[in-house]
């Protein structure tokens, strides 16, 4: 039987309801064993799902384990995720805005595999901080700050757990019916009204071109409407690294300083686009009113304050972020335009620093990074500065020529 599901799919042929949940959840009850389930994954990404095949996976993931229900709190109920990318540190800025606009934000995030941590990862450099909630501490933060950053619970899509960590090692990650199967189970099951995707393209993506992030983000959209959820979605490069910081602790000083008010660059305006979209939504109102609420809560401190209210309701404190202490400058080697900042390279030297994980078992240090002192575009001569890394270890790592391109 199982055999015969495997080859179906890789002739290309449909894959009813009862064999998809036959196989699949014979994965997860360790009757299928992980030489057939990465066939089987294999052949998705070769020959990929039909619309069909993808709306009863959804479903199967879904049922998996646990729906939450925030029905008792009042509002609407905004979510947001992205697709992930070299310094994505948006939802640390994007939270605070919406909730300190009134809107019920429940955010739940995961741990960060491969170049840099997860948004989990971020906010546990700050001492004390706890992600670990239950439900009931869940719907308490909700009601107390309006806002909550947490794990997610043991229980919600069990099923993409496991399938997330054999893609992980199987180079079956960049299937886009199954990126957009992983993303919206977990983000239907965890409660949300409304959802708001950041869909990320280029070189530190998962997905590498605009068009596919078309496909992706238009495919999570009707798997919402299957669902009942508006789902709205922007797509955004990653062929440089968002900002100017990468690694957990250094990333949240960079949010800290966008909540204090710091303007412009590309982190600072896809914050501002994303909340926006959110409070948009969340209240029935025109993108042009929803960001000058967004923008006037960033000037007035607003959103500073509802992060600091978040971290302390979670046992953190926002005054104790170690950074370390050494830093290892890297300088031009000649003149001319910054043409590029390949996220990619960039990502990987923060692996080899220590700031994510090669395994899950592995342990992350929450205090070493890159901090870019150059952007895309920027003239430099010989000997400028172009990033400085945070370390612990300066044996450990070596530093690309491929990371920035100079003519």
């Amino acid at each position: 039987m199982i055999k015969d599901i495997i080859d179906k799919k890789r002739r290309g042929l449909f894959l009813t309801r009862d064999e998809l949940e036959s196989i699949f959840m014979g994965y997860l009850n360790g009757n299928v064993k992980d030489y057939q389930m990465s066939s089987l994954l294999m052949a998705i990404c070769i020959n990929g799902l039909c619309k069909e095949e993808i709306f009863n996976l959804t479903d199967i993931f879904i049922k998996s384990g646990e729906v939450l229900d925030f029905s008792d709190i009042d509002g609407v109920k905004v979510d947001k995720h992205s697709t992930g990318g070299i310094g994505d540190k948006t939802t640390l800025v994007i939270v605070p805005i919406v909730a300190s606009l009134g809107i019920p934000v429940i955010k739940m995030s995961g741990r960060g595999l491969g170049y840099t941590g997860g948004t989990i990862d971020k906010l546990e450099s700050i001492k004390g901080f706890r992600i670990d909630l239950t439900n009931e501490e869940i719907n308490d933060s909700i009601k107390k700050v309006g806002a909550v950053i947490t794990g997610q619970t043991a229980n919600l899509v069990p099923l993409d757990k496991v399938i997330y960590a054999l893609r992980d090692v199987t180079a079956t990650t960049s299937s886009i019916p199954l990126i957009a199967i992983s993303i919206m189970s977990k983000k239907i099951a965890a409660g949300a009204d409304k959802i708001l995707l950041d869909v990320k393209y280029g070189k530190g993506a998962l997905v590498s071109t605009y068009e596919e992030a078309l496909e992706l983000g238009s495919l999570m959209q009707e798997i919402g409407a299957k669902y009942n959820k508006e789902v709205r979605y922007i797509i955004s490069s990653m062929n440089s690294p968002l900002g100017k910081c990468i690694g957990n602790a250094l990333e949240v000083r960079e949010a800290l300083e966008v909540l204090k008010g710091e303007k412009g660059g590309d982190f600072y305006n896809l914050c501002v686009d994303i909340a926006s979209n959110m409070v948009s939504m969340a209240k029935n109102i025109e993108i042009d009113y929803a960001k000058k609420m967004v923008e006037e809560v960033l000037n007035n401190n607003k959103a500073y304050y509802k992060f600091v209210d978040i971290v302390k309701n979670q046992g953190g404190d926002v005054e104790n972020i170690p950074i370390s202490d050494n830093i290892y400058r890297v300088y031009s080697k000649n003149s001319g335009t910054i043409k590029e900042i390949d996220a990619l390279e960039i990502g990987k030297l923060s692996l080899m620093l220590g700031a994510g994980r090669k395994s899950k078992e592995d342990t992350i240090d929450y205090s070493v990074g890159i901090v870019l002192n150059v952007k895309v575009g920027d003239k430099v001569n010989t000997n400028d500065l172009l990033m400085s890394l945070y370390i612990n270890n300066i044996n450990k790592f070596e530093v690309s020529d491929n990371i920035f391109k100079i003519e």
